[in-house]
């Protein structure tokens, strides 16, 4: 990965501000190698949110290593408390995970388990919260299959899946480094989602705030 690409993003856990009083929207994703493809995929989707001037916290690639979820403690590792926190203040979530062996990975799975920390919340688990869904693999078999099982698992949190989830066969490189250097359709459709997602998180923070 070029390094000047590595320097624009910064670290992979950050938060980009924006006025007070904004949406905020939370993007989850990625895997063990840094930047991966399912990574970048997820950028390009936050760029059109963070364009509308959302507020966006990233827990990204390593950051997503937390500890087996445990129903039997509530005792969190720092890491692990910093994911429920982000997940209990966000008005909407991003969702990009790669496709392993047919389905998402389990370190996304994992996280998502995290819900359950807010299952006596006023908004329980993902409750009126948008979810974008991201599937990237090789070959579309397992792109589809994924992105699927993404939105069957975001509905039993009670979250909404966005109208249009985002599978991307990357056989062929369609992600690049950028949004310049992907295919043009990928990335609309990338757009698109992020899109979605902020509209819901508008429209359900203003009904909260009101």
């Amino acid at each position: 990965m070029p390094a000047d690409y590595r320097s624009a993003v910064g670290d992979r856990l950050r938060c980009v501000t924006s006025p007070a009083g904004s949406v905020r929207i939370l993007a989850l994703g990625g895997s063990t190698t840094p930047l991966a493809a399912s990574e970048r995929a997820l950028r390009i989707a936050v760029e059109a949110v963070q364009e509308r001037g959302a507020e966006i916290e990233f827990i990204t690639g390593r950051d997503l290593m937390l500890p087996i979820y445990d129903t039997e403690t509530t005792d969190r590792s720092p890491e692990a408390a910093r994911l429920v926190d982000a997940l209990r203040r966000c008005d909407g979530l991003l969702v990009a995970t790669p496709g392993y062996h047919g389905s998402f990975s389990g370190m996304i799975k994992n996280a998502l388990d995290y819900c359950e920390d807010l299952r006596t919340d006023d908004r329980p688990y993902l409750h009126d919260r948008a979810v974008g869904c991201i599937a990237v693999a090789h070959g579309w078999q397992t792109a589809v299959g994924t992105l699927n099982q993404l939105r069957q698992i975001v509905h039993s949190l009670r979250g909404w899946p966005t109208p249009l989830g985002c599978a991307i066969n990357d056989a062929s490189g369609k992600i690049g480094v950028d949004a310049a250097r992907s295919d043009q359709d990928v990335v609309r459709q990338l757009q698109i989602v992020g899109e979605q997602v902020f509209e819901f998180g508008l429209a359900q923070h203003a009904i909260r705030k009101a």
